[in-house]
């Protein structure tokens, strides 16, 4: 989808040379550029959508073919509710709905929703979100399809329209970061969705080093032998059944200044989960070429970063493996040595996350970070508490978390704050290591939260459980690239600051 921001004054709306015109009615109450529609059509719009019995509710939609007087061929209507300012998760919905309800070969677009008053968001906010949202409308994941779907939203060229001359420089800019972030996002959502077959811990690697290819990025990338030779055998431990390498990536952008201190991102890159020794029930395990979007998620917001030029130093790292069953594989009861010194007594080896993780987290106190958060697809029983709504976020550092929570709530990425007390820590004793990888049956998010914590203590850290957010199943099945938004928000925050 291409998308540009341009002035068009509403009562040059009818004459525009568009192939539709995306309006908004508040409930029956039509919005400044309808009403400038329907003065020009001398109310021929207002009388069609009383014919269609259009009631203007939120994302509802309405196709008007060859109104009298308006050079576009359809105008499309859509409903925005009649409450005096729409909320954020309101607005989304509006956006996806109209992009989606646009019919085929509707080439050239031209949207006036940005009009619509959205509560707590500026003109400025609300063009950054319509392209994003228009951006996860168009996402289409069909590379393994013979026949494609008849739908080309993602090919429209789609024009923002606002009614002031003097915002068009502001918008503009705010334009490109909604499609920095929405690019970011559906980057994240296409290696989310490619299979295990494809996207395996090399892949992961291929497509961060496609990121440094003009040099605005250094990449690193380090295999079994350097890992080895480092002492991150809890990584090794994890890809000890697969045929594949473990991979250790580093990407290094370097926006801000010289000596200041980097953010650090780490990322679970667990590119197919199937709980190795430890086999998860075969119902759903096609599902776990989803646990590497926390890798995805990194790739996603290296990738928006470098678009936008975003003045910050930022560091992604994602720690990459494939768990699975051999008899090489690493078996329970098992005992291997992270690369902080401690030693992990391996009970169960579908609790792989935190073990790659943990020698990651290790490995980036060398970059003497001002933050660090991983991302992860880390518990089901994350899940089991938040749903698919909210991210689970975890971090003893209260300024730390209270900058994610918020960035997370302006861009409708949401997480919820989580416990990570010393209180939990003895449910992770072993009699025979410095500690289990397992915490027993309950406060399973926690205890993750709590093993990932004892890694961290040289830096301000943040942990967000994604396994509830990063994809949907059923009908809807697909990777969601969350919580890319709230990570870009989050550094765009710092960037300002």
């Amino acid at each position: 989808m291409d998308l540009a921001v341009a002035v068009i004054a509403h009562d040059h709306l009818a004459e525009a040379a568009h192939t539709a015109l995306v309006i908004a009615a508040q409930g029956t109450r039509l919005s400044p550029a309808a009403t400038a529609l329907n003065e020009a059509s001398a109310g021929a719009l207002q009388a069609a959508l009383d014919a269609a019995g259009f009631e203007g509710k939120p994302g509802q939609t309405q196709t008007l073919y060859g109104l009298n007087g308006v050079k576009a061929s359809l105008v499309l209507v859509v409903g925005a509710g009649d409450a005096e300012a729409i909320n954020l998760q309101q607005w989304q919905k509006i956006i996806t709905s109209a992009m989606k309800a646009l019919p085929n070969k509707m080439s050239k677009v031209a949207s006036t929703l940005c009009e619509l008053p959205v509560a707590g968001r500026d003109l400025n906010e609300r063009i950054s979100d319509h392209a994003r949202f228009a951006l996860a409308a168009s996402y289409r994941f069909d590379a393994y399809k013979t026949k494609k779907p008849t739908t080309e939203v993602a090919k429209v060229k789609l024009t923002l329209a606002i009614a002031d001359k003097a915002e068009l420089k502001a918008a503009k800019e705010a334009l490109v970061w909604g499609q920095c972030i929405g690019t970011g996002q559906n980057f994240a959502r296409d290696l989310g969705n490619q299979p295990a077959n494809v996207a395996y811990p090399g892949y992961l690697a291929e497509m961060a080093l496609a990121l440094g290819d003009d040099g605005n990025m250094k990449v690193d990338v380090k295999g079994d032998a350097e890992l080895r030779k480092m002492g991150m055998h809890c990584l090794l431990s994890v890809s000890a059944g697969s045929a594949h390498e473990a991979q250790l990536v580093t990407m290094t952008y370097s926006g801000g200044k010289a000596k200041d201190a980097p953010v650090v991102l780490v990322g679970k890159g667990i590119t197919f989960d199937t709980g190795g020794i430890s086999l998860k029930p075969g119902g759903g395990m096609d599902e776990m070429k989803y646990d590497m979007c926390g890798a995805a998620s990194v790739l996603g917001v290296m990738a928006a970063i470098k678009l936008a030029k975003l003045k910050l130093n930022v560091i992604g790292v994602i720690a990459c493996a494939e768990n699975m069953p051999s008899s090489t594989a690493t078996r329970p009861g098992d005992i291997v040595t992270t690369l902080s010194g401690q030693t992990v007594e391996i009970l169960n080896t579908d609790a792989e996350g935190r073990l790659v993780l943990c020698d990651a987290l290790t490995y980036v106190e060398r970059f003497k970070p001002a933050a660090v958060v991983d991302i992860a697809t880390l518990t089901g029983a994350c899940v089991v508490a938040l749903g698919k709504v909210a991210t689970g976020l975890f971090s003893p550092k209260d300024e730390l978390a209270d900058e994610l929570l918020a960035a997370g709530q302006r861009v409708d990425d949401r997480a919820w704050r989580m416990p990570v007390w010393d209180d939990y820590q003895e449910l992770l004793d072993s009699p025979f290591a410095d500690i289990a990888n397992i915490g027993g049956p309950t406060a399973g998010s926690i205890t993750a939260a709590c093993y990932l914590a004892r890694f961290t203590k040289a830096y301000d850290w943040a942990h967000l459980d994604i396994a509830g957010t990063a994809w949907l199943s059923g009908a809807a099945k697909g990777s969601t690239g969350r919580p890319v938004p709230l990570l870009l928000e989050f550094l765009r925050a710092r960037a300002a600051a």
